[in-house]
């Protein structure tokens, strides 16, 4: 496998299912060595399977992202066994509870912050204390269309996105001196298996969300995959606390 990413070192999480598992592949694909981490072995490890069965270079961290110790732990993983960290895709996340912000409960409110919000800085803090010691690297995180614009319904994970939001441009302000360029992708509704549990008791949600897309139709984990590979590369070398749409045109209107 060769490409634009030949030979880096790129780091997923949430790599075990949906985006987070098109982008490792993507990254193989593009020539990178991958490093895979899911709190779910077996997905996990799955991709890792995929990846080396087409000839690529992987490797499987269980990790829970909300856990200081093992985000330490994953990235010094990731340099002890391939040397470097180049890319890192910041993408395990979960959607949480349905329900107005009068009806969101405090327990689902902290685990969705935890997880979406405190992992992507816990894993960036990380990501860019290596990449300061190998002068540079590129990080995308996983922000969200409901990262941009009011959600109803979702208020915990809005919240969530829009901190990631902020937390991006903050990174890429600050580190772009130190060639480290932080950058995020937001995507609109996309087939993945998260989407299939919001819609899992409502046989119509699938087609009720896709109105809201101009394009007319819901992503695919490969287009937002596409984004993430094209913002670690090269070809974005001038482009830093860039919170990209990946969503049809949701957000345009």
């Amino acid at each position: 496998m060769v490409g634009e990413l030949a030979a880096k070192v790129a780091l997923v999480t949430g790599g075990g299912s949906g985006i987070g598992r098109a982008t490792a592949l993507a990254f193989a694909r593009a020539g990178a060595r991958v490093v895979v981490a899911d709190v779910l072995a077996e997905g996990g490890e799955e991709t890792v399977r995929t990846i080396q069965g087409a000839g690529g270079e992987a490797l499987f961290v269980r990790c829970d992202v909300t856990v200081a110790a093992e985000v330490e732990a994953l990235v010094a993983r990731a340099v002890a066994t391939y040397g470097r960290l180049e890319c890192a895709f910041n993408n395990a996340g979960i959607g949480g509870g349905l329900g107005a912000t009068a009806e969101c409960t405090e327990e689902n409110f902290d685990r969705v912050l935890a997880v979406n919000l405190k992992g992507v800085f816990l894993c960036m803090r990380e990501e860019i204390r290596q990449m300061l010691t190998q002068g540079g690297g590129a990080i995308v995180n996983t922000a969200s269309a409901a990262g941009l614009v009011g959600a109803q319904g979702i208020p915990a994970y809005a919240a969530s996105k829009h901190g990631v939001v902020g937390l991006t441009k903050t990174a890429a302000v600050e580190y772009a001196r130190k060639r480290i360029r932080v950058n995020a992708v937001c995507p609109g509704w996309i087939q993945t298996p998260m989407l299939g549990q919001v819609g899992a008791d409502n046989p119509k949600f699938e087609t009720g969300i896709v109105r809201f897309h101009p394009i007319g139709r819901l992503g695919t984990p490969e287009e937002v995959a596409a984004a993430v590979v094209w913002l670690c590369s090269d070809a974005a070398s001038f482009v830093t606390g860039l919170n990209m749409s990946v969503d049809g045109g949701l957000v345009a209107q």
